[in-house]
């Protein structure tokens, strides 16, 4: 009899040993994905922003959609604007001061190494896109392109998107969005900047 409860006890040793791995396990390895995860979604942002800014940068605009997006990257200019001689100069004529140089836009997107394929896919998931909107606003009495494009942390996070994961770290929602931009004002900010 003896024998039967030091084997229950030690049953029971083993058990209790084993919740308590798993409940010191569980934040560790939801604050490291998370961690992970997150860095990568940024990353991506980050290349989404700049190709942004590439596209106004061409036509003036933010683009409202990927396709659009991709499709002038891969086949419109960038226009530069050369002054030859010094304005501040007396005999400077400004009939034939200037010069204008094109350059293909794909051309400085091969160079920063940027995927215009994976563009819109968003990390750790099966391809799911970011959602994207531009729009024309007024601010300050100018009208003025604006762009937000993110996705909610329940799409990239994987087994961790549940709302109970929040008992980890208060600032965790997984309904908020990850994101850049500003549908109401002109900003390319991104929200965990």
């Amino acid at each position: 009899m003896r024998k039967l409860f030091s084997l229950a006890f030690l049953v029971l040793a083993f058990f209790l040993g084993w919740l308590l791995y798993r409940s010191i396990e569980e934040p560790i390895t939801f604050a490291d994905e998370r961690v992970v995860r997150q860095d990568a979604v940024e990353e991506q942002l980050k290349i989404i922003r700049t190709t942004q800014e590439m596209y106004r940068d061409i036509t003036g605009m933010f683009a409202p959609s990927f396709d659009t997006l991709k499709q002038v990257l891969r086949q419109e200019d960038f226009m530069e604007v050369r002054i030859i001689g010094d304005p501040d100069d007396p005999d400077f004529d400004p009939a034939t001061a200037y010069d204008t140089i094109y350059s293909p836009a794909i051309d400085s997107i091969n160079a920063l190494g940027i995927d215009l394929d994976r563009l819109e896919y968003v990390p750790y998931t099966d391809n799911v896109t970011f959602d994207i909107a531009a729009d024309t606003i007024d601010y300050q009495s100018t009208k003025v392109p604006v762009v937000q494009v993110g996705v909610p942390y329940k799409e990239f996070m994987g087994r961790f998107a549940d709302e109970r994961f929040k008992r980890y770290d208060q600032r965790y929602d997984p309904n908020k969005p990850i994101k850049f931009g500003d549908l109401s004002k002109p900003s390319l900010a991104g929200n965990w900047e």
